[in-house]
């Protein structure tokens, strides 16, 4: 064979190759790696884990331990560094008793304590303490909150916005803590 016949059938293989190469990549490019609209949901990963992904890359992930006692919230940020971790302590009605909030240093700090109607068993107070100064009421010696925030329900039951009060001087509540309490709830693992 002389070489400039080589030459051709050299360039025809190559071509036949990148053709075929080219169809791959072209069937590739018509799969999308996520849907045109985004839609936050939980994903389940095994019995004990529910993730959510939310649109600006940040994810939350949720874990329960097998007795369905503990609850542990983490929360990572677009850089996927975590940002906070909270950690609850729930009853066997699966309602939080008390959480540990931390950032993603794991430095505690607020612990909250949740209070229930004897009567209805729904949410009726949060307590939110600073883990890390110690705030006593000089006239009883006891532990005083930052926040405490009072939930209170219409006539049919249905939640009306919270009474929300803060005892750090010169800022309101949604100014320092922001305007959601810490109760849980988007679990994904409560009905």
């Amino acid at each position: 064979m002389h070489a400039p016949h080589r030459l051709r059938i050299t360039a025809l293989i190559l071509a036949v190759m990148g053709l075929s190469l080219g169809a791959g990549l072209s069937q590739q490019n018509k799969k999308k790696s996520f849907p045109d609209k985004f839609q936050e949901k939980w994903e389940k990963e095994g019995p004990n884990v529910r993730i959510k992904r939310h649109q600006d890359g940040s994810r939350t992930v949720f874990r329960r331990s097998p007795d369905d006692r503990t609850l542990v919230k983490r929360t990572w940020g677009i850089n996927g560094a975590v940002k906070m971790i909270v950690v609850y302590r729930l009853n066997a009605q699966k309602d939080p008793l008390a959480c540990k909030i931390y950032d993603g240093r794991e430095s505690l700090l607020y612990k909250v304590s949740y209070g229930y109607s004897k009567t209805t068993g729904r949410l009726q107070a949060e307590r939110m303490f600073d883990a890390r100064a110690l705030r006593t009421d000089p006239r009883t010696g006891k532990e005083t909150p930052v926040r405490v925030m009072y939930y209170n329900y219409d006539a049919q039951g249905n939640s009306t916005a919270p009474e929300v009060y803060t005892f750090k001087e010169g800022k309101n509540a949604e100014e320092v803590f922001g305007s959601h309490g810490t109760f849980p709830r988007d679990n994904p693992f409560k009905p």
